[in-house]
């Protein structure tokens, strides 16, 4: 005869990245969508490393930021807050609701 385990069950694990903004977001993707919303040049006023200031190409970003953490850091950083400034942008131009 069995006796029943003591050890109540696990709880279920949440998915590990429920909160996280960047899930699913390739720093490829970052990169040329930053490029595309501020330009090369303010983006390398707004984050001065040299792969966004001399002969920028999303290739070159793209190999100094996965070597250079504090570099990859600042970028996603921007991204998110560019989200935020889109995200804004957009709900003021939806037209309201209330009558």
């Amino acid at each position: 005869m069995t006796t029943p385990s003591s050890t109540p069950p696990a709880p279920p694990n949440p998915p590990a990245q429920a909160r996280n903004p960047l899930h699913g977001v390739t720093l490829e993707m970052i990169v040329t969508a930053l490029s595309e919303y501020y330009g090369w040049e303010e983006l390398a006023q707004r984050i001065p490393i040299r792969c966004f200031a001399l002969d920028p190409s999303v290739s070159s970003s793209l190999k100094f930021l996965r070597k250079t953490p504090w570099a990859r850091e600042k970028v996603e950083g921007l991204y998110l807050f560019m989200q935020r400034e889109q995200r804004r942008a957009g709900s003021r131009s939806q037209p309201s609701s209330r009558g």
